[in-house]
């Protein structure tokens, strides 16, 4: 009677040399590859991913210890005691496709497999082979194409970001020529007051001097028609003209009060209407559901209209984006020192702030992700939630009109308070091991999330 196998080599085959697997290791994913094929594989790639679902992974995963040896064990299996057939000691040379089992060719002529169809056993082997192999680079083939579908859709969400980016930047700066521009004028406008008033001012002490002027000419005339009358009247009348022209103190134009710090002077007023918000949001890790404003200070969820006008706009699926969960991060992130930004939540009826890791799972689950420190309004109730614990809600707590976020990286603190009533919600105390990113979510589409800037640039 031929050999049966309880296992075949498909089970124990590596996705990546298709080689019975050598050092296997345990991908997040639940895939398992051989250390030295993932590690090969890894250098080709950006990140560290699975071949196979293309999802991330540690840089370090562990050891399949049961697939470790359960690949020893089919290695001996599949040694000298498959060589011969255990009946009829004989060459296991042939496979019988009726029963899918290893035989010799006496086993051929036996009762159990006469008139069953059989093929020579390398024959078998490399079509598995080939099966496995075909198979592989299908799936891969599948990958690639889904891969290169997203590039596709990147690449036109890419200049769709540079155009509304362009537009953005062309408003802003329009707005800044503007703000020149009215400076400009307003300076030129008193300018030309001054000259006006200075220049009235001139022609009115001119026109006084030329009465004089005509009045000492009159005079001079009658004084040499009347040399030889020369009387004491005359001489008395002659000092009164003897007086000098009264001068004018500040008549010329005081270009120092407009040359002067000219640049500095303008900045200044400019600055006076421009603010700096701390915090900006990063719209590549928004959630589709999202509406951010125009300067990434905002953000809100869809409502029903809104989900219909985007239908047929769909945002690509980049790594950084939060595929359900309606999250969004801040910009930039922090691995060190003090930070603080207020966050006005307004009449929102559900909001969720706090700080999440650089790492934080952002596919496949709709629930708010476990590596968040946030405070967070739901129900008429305000609540704590930190990794690894449930949400811990505040019982009597009224609703905040803004919240401050206070970061301090280094001591491992995060404080939530109310900036308007001064009173402090709680302060988280753990060891951030990697860097950490602002954390926003909102599924109220009435009132948005609104980032505070702090003072202005000019204080």
């Amino acid at each position: 009677m031929a050999s049966k196998r309880p296992f075949s080599e498909e089970d124990f085959a590596c996705p990546v040399c298709c080689d019975i697997f050598s050092d296997p290791v345990l991908l997040q994913c639940g895939h398992s590859v051989c250390r030295d094929c993932i590690q090969q594989y890894w250098k080709t790639k950006v990140s560290r991913e699975c071949p196979l679902c293309r999802k991330r992974s540690n840089k370090n995963p562990p050891v399949n210890l049961a697939l470790k040896n359960l690949s020893l064990a089919f290695l001996n299996y599949r040694g000298p005691s498959e060589e011969l057939c255990e009946v009829h000691r004989e060459r296991l040379s042939l496979f019988c496709l009726h029963d899918e089992e290893l035989m010799c060719v006496v086993c051929r002529e036996s009762h159990q497999h006469r008139n069953h169809a059989c093929r020579p056993l390398t024959e078998i082997a490399e079509e598995r082979k080939v099966r496995i192999l075909l198979d592989l680079l299908t799936r891969k083939m599948k990958i690639i194409q889904h891969d290169k579908f997203e590039c596709s859709h990147q690449a036109e969400h890419i200049c769709h970001q540079v155009w509304h980016t362009e537009n953005v930047i062309k408003k802003d700066f329009k707005h800044l020529h503007q703000l020149l521009y009215d400076e400009e004028k307003a300076m030129l406008a008193a300018l030309n007051e001054e000259k006006m008033q200075k220049t009235q001012l001139m022609k009115d002490k001119i026109e006084k001097m030329t009465e004089e002027i005509l009045s000492l000419s009159r005079t001079i005339r009658e004084l040499r028609a009347k040399f030889d009358m020369l009387t004491s009247e005359c001489t008395s009348r002659a000092q009164d003209m003897n007086q000098e022209p009264e001068t004018v103190r500040g008549g010329l134009i005081d270009t120092a009060q407009y040359l002067g710090n000219l640049k500095f002077t303008v900045w200044s007023k400019i600055t006076r209407s421009i603010s700096y918000t701390p915090v900006v949001l990063d719209p590549n890790t928004a959630n589709a559901q999202l509406i951010l404003s125009e300067d990434l200070t905002c953000v809100r969820d869809r409502d029903e209209q809104e989900e219909e006008d985007v239908d047929g706009v769909q945002l690509p699926d980049n790594p950084e984006r939060f595929d359900r969960c309606p999250c969004v991060l801040g910009s930039v992130g922090y691995s060190s020192g003090t930070h603080i930004w207020d966050v006005d939540v307004g009449d929102s009826t559900f909001w969720m702030l706090g700080v999440t890791t650089e790492s934080v799972k952002r596919k496949g689950t709709n629930s708010l992700p476990s590596e968040v420190w946030c405070i967070g309004y739901d129900s008429d109730t305000l609540s704590l939630k930190a990794p690894q614990e449930s949400c811990i809600p505040f019982l009597g707590c009224e609703k905040p009109k803004r919240v401050r976020v206070k970061l301090d990286f280094d001591e491992g603190q995060l404080s939530f308070s109310d900036p308007l009533s001064k009173s402090l919600y709680h302060t988280f105390t753990t060891s951030y091991m990697e860097k950490v990113f602002p954390f926003f979510c909102s599924l109220c589409s009435v009132s948005p999330l609104r980032i505070l800037p702090v003072v202005k640039l000019s204080n």
